[in-house]
């Protein structure tokens, strides 16, 4: 910085800069000083070339065959045609058919357009309470039961396998029947709640068993009034099917079909519940056209009673969502139908 300051100074007085270079480099006892423009190159010694030692000959055809290979530029186009070639055309995607984009082949409506509605009932403070009998009409049950989905059928089988190795095959058989019985305990303490004092029949010995599922449906029992049925069956007088209502009574105000269950894992959306809003509309369904009822319903509620007594999940079923579930279970119906 301090040589080219001082050349800026040279260059501003006429001729110093001249007589700088003029100045002969042999006379020691003048300093001098040397521009150059360009940058000093220091060569190094050549590496040997280790293919310069390959036997040239010897490898000369595979040399030769590479470097005068020639490929053309890959296009969308070719690279579909080599994949074509190698593996074959590509299966097409077909996105699976809903069952609710069906139109099933006898259709009757979920509402029963012909039914008269009574103004005043005479016994509309006592649930209706209809025994099934026994008769060649296949039962809701039984009909979902027979038209499980290969992947429905599949997991149901795991579950029993993986079950029976945990338990032992008798193991299994004594958890279903502790399952089976848990279950009709609690709809009879449930129908206990819902009847007068003088109907109920509790048994008392049996309250500690399902004393957590009762806990766990305490906050939906709040919200329910007016039950009109109770454990009883209806009949579809058309479709000829039958079943066994749990309760038929006002939720928040709305007529529903209720579904009382109890899970060992929590169920929080109505995705979780399988078929259980197939059966509901089922149900719903043939109360409409059963001529011992002498009202309709438009609406279900799915309630999920836990045994630890945490809060149940309940599935509120509305009239759109009834009627959609109704169109799969006609289909349903029909599939068992045309295999029996």
């Amino acid at each position: 910085l301090a040589r080219m300051k001082f050349l800026q100074l040279l260059s501003r007085k006429p001729g110093k800069l001249e007589m700088l270079f003029q100045i002969p480099f042999c006379q020691k006892q003048f300093p001098y000083m040397c521009l150059a423009t360009s940058t000093c190159l220091y060569s190094k010694k050549k590496k040997a070339n280790s293919y310069e030692q390959v036997d040239q000959e010897k490898y000369k055809n595979l040399v030769y065959s590479v470097t005068s290979y020639k490929t053309s530029a890959q296009t969308p186009e070719t690279i579909f045609e080599e994949d074509n070639l190698l593996y074959g055309p590509p299966d097409k995607h077909r996105p699976p058919v809903k069952a609710e984009t069906k139109t099933p082949k006898n259709w009757v409506p979920l509402i029963n357009p012909n039914k008269r509605i009574p103004l005043l009932n005479s016994d509309s403070n006592l649930p209706l309470k209809i025994s099934l009998q026994k008769t060649k009409m296949p039962s809701v049950t039984r009909i979902l039961q027979q038209t499980l989905s290969p992947q429905q059928a599949f997991a149901l089988e795991r579950w029993k396998q993986k079950m029976t190795l945990e338990l032992g095959k008798d193991g299994f058989a004594e958890y279903t029947k502790n399952l089976f019985l848990q279950g009709e305990l609690f709809h009879a303490a449930l129908e206990s709640l819902f009847l007068p004092e003088e109907m109920a029949t509790k048994e008392q010995r049996e309250d500690d068993v399902i004393s957590g599922y009762l806990s766990s449906v305490q906050h939906v029992l709040e919200d329910i009034s007016e039950v009109k049925a109770l454990e009883s069956a209806v009949q579809h007088e058309t479709l000829q099917y039958l079943g066994l209502v749990d309760c038929v009574a006002k939720y928040r105000g709305q007529l529903c079909v209720i579904d009382w269950k109890t899970s060992e894992k929590p169920k929080p959306f109505l995705k979780n519940t399988f078929d259980n809003p197939l059966q509901v509309a089922a149900y719903i369904g043939a109360i409409n056209h059963d001529a011992n009822y002498d009202f309709q319903v438009s609406c279900g509620l799915i309630v999920v009673a836990y045994k630890n007594g945490s809060p149940a999940h309940s599935h509120f079923m509305d009239p759109s969502l009834c009627s959609r579930y109704w169109n799969k279970w006609l289909l349903r119906l029909e599939e068992y139908m045309d295999k029996n």
